[in-house]
């Protein structure tokens, strides 16, 4: 429990210095987008500090933070989807329905193709395998990911494991068909 407003100040800056790159990561990988990203930050930054007084240790300082940060980010989602219509409210979509892979300028200059191949194929990933995964490689356990999704930690694992394999299946064919990707948007209820 936080129990004076420089405690909160203290606690807030700890969270932002030992998550911050993490947070970052992770609405990246909700928005494509720089500045909506950014929008997701600052949304995600601001749920903290009112959510921090509440902090009663009953779960670790991280997966508290990033079950915040899932929320708000699955909030931002939501909001998204219902102004544009789209399935998932991630990143444009053609007319087809098919999601807009192409990196931006940004990430063109500054990554490697088979980085960007990566980013690009998390993305593809239905939001509750992509949630999973960008919280896996942030550190956290399964029992954390469970705690900040508020899952099961079998429910963790078969999300990892539908995820590893599509990303495997992604890589090894390269930037060509996308029908499993899509399959696998669909088909998660886990």
């Amino acid at each position: 429990m936080v129990a004076s407003e420089s405690d909160r100040q203290a606690l807030f800056r700890r969270c932002l210095e030992e998550y911050g790159p993490g947070l970052r990561r992770l609405a990246t990988a909700y928005e494509r987008d720089a500045h909506l990203a950014e929008d997701v930050i600052q949304e995600i930054c601001l749920a903290l500090w009112q959510a921090l007084p509440r902090f009663a240790g009953r779960s670790s300082l991280r997966s508290y933070v990033y079950r915040i940060a899932h929320n708000r980010a699955a909030t931002h989602v939501a909001k998204r989807a219902r102004i544009s219509g789209s399935a998932d409210g991630l990143d444009a979509q053609s007319e087809s329905g098919v999601p807009d892979q192409r990196p931006g300028p940004q990430e063109l200059s500054e990554q490697s193709e088979d980085v960007r191949r990566l980013q690009s194929a998390v993305r593809s990933l239905s939001l509750p395998l992509r949630q999973a995964l960008v919280l896996k490689l942030e550190g956290l356990s399964d029992r954390e990911i469970g705690e900040a999704l508020g899952l099961r930690e079998g429910t963790v694992s078969v999300r990892l494991t539908r995820a590893r394999q599509a990303i495997r299946r992604n890589m090894s064919r390269g930037a060509g068909d996308q029908d499993d990707l899509r399959s696998e948007r669909q088909g998660v209820t886990s």
